[in-house]
């Protein structure tokens, strides 16, 4: 099996907020790093984040299990088949908050929605369910990688509504796919990299390879609510050296806006190429061979 490590190849950096209603915060969330075997050295950088929904504290309960459970199953794996990886952690996850679910009225009807991404060496691989997104920046330019399973996007797809239609939707927070279903949810590994790619053509850009001072942003619904595509890109370009200073001021100012729900922001950024370098000769020059 693969690893653990506490190197990191990858800059990160989190944050979470219970926004400002006086909910607990039922987001949960893990960035882990590994080395895919003792021989093999290729590091790999996973990430997840969950937002647990059922109310009371049952979100809570969902969320923890489920990032608990897909960090685990990823743990024991080999480390050689990412998406089918995150495919049985997805099921390992469903069927175990479901079955918790049922133990207890409080947790009944409780799930979590779900987001990974696994970066080996400079490989990107993502799964998703739910609402929580996944986004490549890349300068100036940002991409939603994530499609959402939610009533409102399957609406805009259908042409039932417009996008200006989108904002105090009565359902807006209606989620299609989630952790916690009687039967085991489609996950989805679409990465839709153009308009109007097909979903084959979208599942075979899996793997696509980061270009230095690429960032990954994921991300719960509580921060997209309220900042939009472009505002990331800025906060993103405006600590290009400290990534948790943006963090910080995304979530400050989606509390300002309201913040009626949890927000969790995850970052990781493929560091700059000439700066890799040196950090490897001087590894080198403290361990030779």
């Amino acid at each position: 099996m693969m690893l653990r490590t506490d190197a990191k190849h990858l800059i990160q950096a989190a944050g979470t907020h219970p926004g400002m209603t006086g909910k607990i915060n039922e987001d949960r969330y893990s960035l882990t790093s590994y080395q895919l075997s003792s021989s093999n050295t290729t590091p790999v950088t996973f990430g997840v984040v969950c937002d647990g929904i059922g109310g009371h504290q049952s979100g809570e309960v969902a969320a923890e299990l489920a990032v608990n459970i897909i960090t685990d199953t990823i743990s024991n794996s080999f480390g050689d088949r990412p998406l089918k990886t995150m495919l049985l952690a997805v099921q390992m996850a469903n069927e175990a908050i479901y079955s918790k679910a049922q133990t207890s009225d409080d947790l009944r009807g409780m799930g979590a929605t779900c987001a990974m991404v696994w970066v080996e060496g400079t490989r990107l691989y993502t799964t998703f369910l739910g609402d929580s997104r996944i986004y490549l920046i890349r300068g100036q330019m940002i991409k939603q990688l994530s499609i959402d399973h939610t009533w409102i996007q399957e609406a805009l797809d259908k042409g039932t509504i417009t996008p200006a239609q989108v904002p105090n939707h009565p359902n807006a927070h209606v989620i299609r796919r989630y952790l916690g279903a009687p039967v085991v949810p489609e996950a989805d590994q679409r990465m839709q990299l153009r308009q109007g790619e097909s979903d084959i053509k979208a599942i075979t850009n899996q793997g696509i390879i980061l270009k230095p001072d690429d960032v990954i942003l994921m991300c719960t619904d509580g921060l997209t609510d309220y900042l939009t595509p472009k505002e990331l890109v800025h906060f993103i370009s405006r600590h290009p050296e400290d990534v948790n200073l943006s963090i910080n001021e995304m979530i400050k100012l989606a509390c300002d806006r309201g913040g009626h729900d949890n927000i969790t922001v995850l970052v990781l950024k493929n560091p700059d190429g000439s700066k890799s370098k040196l950090i490897n000769r001087i590894r080198k020059w403290i361990t030779p061979d």
